[in-house]
């Protein structure tokens, strides 16, 4: 666990000796804080599979978007349970129980030694899921490096290349000089993105969400990517923002560019991946305060989760 004690997982490089209970930007210890596990069935399909993703929500995050749908626990006084790195290993065994084939870890990169760890004791004990890296795309090289050799999909966002949306949106303007970076070194280290005989993705998806007014920085973003990531990346492009507050200060896309959109991956010839309908009304804004956070049919949560937050 040295990577805490001078912490450098994410491009914010705090140095604090998280061992001894400093706390950086992401505002947490050594100590592992989850808040939510169990079975999503909202991820892109060849995720989700027929039961639903196994997920495990981390609490905290490097970043702090205004506008992130689970602030709730990536604030930095967020919602979350304590566990201990066995509790980990088990419950992602827990989760290959309910019959999941993905084991998906939702923004741990403040988490990586701890991860790794568990996932190699879990590997012990017979884990055999496919893992899926669910991150925001805000981690150092070094970080990604120490969780690489355990990952099978890279479910990456892409935000935005452009520096004022970074700052309005992502939280630090350090995202948007820091994404470059990281997707270089996935170029470097992984091969061709595919789907397998048993229909689960391999290799990396980039996410990307249109922000409301900002149609050109979602340009130049799929432009970057026809350049240089088409080739051996998905990509899955989201068009449903939500503003967490319920309000209506941002505006919704329009059907004209939703069109232009789909116009612009045609001239790009960006064929792989996926792409969310406009007509989608589903709210996925969560509530982890309670077991089944998600719209109904879309989750089930983890038995042995809510024997954790019991105790």
């Amino acid at each position: 666990m040295d990577s805490y004690e001078a912490c450098t997982l994410c491009p914010h490089r705090c140095l604090v000796n998280r061992v001894k209970g400093e706390r950086g930007v992401c505002n947490e210890s050594a100590t592992v804080r989850i808040a939510w596990a169990g079975l999503h069935r909202g991820e892109e399909p060849p995720i989700s599979g027929e039961a639903g993703s196994g997920m495990i929500f981390f609490s905290g995050c490097p970043l702090h978007c205004a506008t992130c749908q689970n602030r709730q626990i990536s604030a930095r006084d967020g919602y979350g349970l304590e566990i201990g790195l066995e509790e980990l290993s088990t419950l992602m065994l827990a989760l290959q129980e309910m019959e999941t084939k993905t084991l998906n870890l939702v923004t741990g990169t403040h988490f990586i030694p701890s991860i790794v760890e568990a996932l190699i004791g879990a590997k012990k004990r017979g884990l055999n899921l496919d893992v899926v890296w669910n991150s925001s795309g805000f981690e150092s090289v070094e970080g990604l490096s120490l969780v690489d050799p355990y990952v099978d999909l890279y479910l990456i966002d892409l935000k935005t290349l452009d520096e004022g949306v970074a700052r309005r949106f992502c939280g630090t303007v350090r995202y948007q000089r820091s994404i470059r970076t990281v997707f270089d070194h996935l170029i470097q280290k992984r091969r061709n993105t595919f789907i397998d005989d048993d229909g689960l993705l391999k290799g990396v998806l980039v996410r990307h969400l249109l922000f409301p007014g900002e149609f050109k920085a979602t340009e130049e973003v799929l432009r970057y990517f026809a350049d240089h990531l088409k080739e051996s990346m998905h990509l899955s492009l989201m068009v449903q923002f939500e503003d967490p507050e319920g309000t209506d200060r941002f505006p919704k896309v329009s059907q004209e560019e939703y069109d232009r959109l789909l116009e612009l991956l045609e001239e790009l010839k960006i064929e792989n991946g996926f792409v969310q309908e406009i007509e989608d009304s589903i709210s996925w804004i969560p509530d982890f305060t309670k077991d089944e956070p998600f719209p109904p049919t879309f989750s089930e949560v983890c038995p042995y989760f809510l024997e954790l937050r019991r105790l």
